[in-house]
């Protein structure tokens, strides 16, 4: 019986290997794709953890209890705000994140947060989360340890 795998890093790397059900093959085929990871400014890192404290304060949301989440998600947010001059949402696939990002409905706050206070990526929580922590502020050093 053949197997396929499918690996995916926060590193943007993904690689798989696909076997034939009919016969198997003679050798295994391993492509392996690694795309650049460009690191956001340290300027736009601080305008998307300051959007992201105001935000939870007027919202009336709170952060994660687990602090890298919001790490990771303010960095991602910051990082689609260089590479597309939008804060488009980091946690979604896109076929073209471009044209997401002129569209603008998953652009932070997205549509579903701001209607719902529903965050798919767990940035913006309401008490009644059982992962919203008790904080609305961030500390910048968060960010240099990813």
């Amino acid at each position: 019986m053949t197997t396929g795998t499918l690996q995916a890093s926060i590193s943007y790397g993904v690689g798989f290997a696909i076997s034939s059900v009919a016969a198997p093959p003679r050798r295994l085929r391993h492509r392996h794709v690694t795309l650049a990871k460009a690191e956001p400014t340290d300027k736009s890192v601080e305008i998307m953890r300051k959007f992201s404290e105001q935000y939870a304060r007027r919202s009336g949301t709170y952060f994660c209890v687990d602090k890298g989440v919001t790490s990771v998600v303010i960095k991602g947010l910051a990082d689609h705000k260089d590479a597309l001059g939008a804060p488009l949402c980091p946690c979604r696939h896109y076929d073209d994140k471009a044209a997401e990002a002129t569209q603008g409905f998953w652009n932070c706050p997205c549509v579903p947060m701001r209607e719902r206070k529903e965050c798919h990526c767990m940035l913006f929580l309401t008490l009644d989360n059982d992962f919203a922590g008790k904080e609305q502020v961030t500390v910048m050093t968060n960010f240099k340890a990813l």
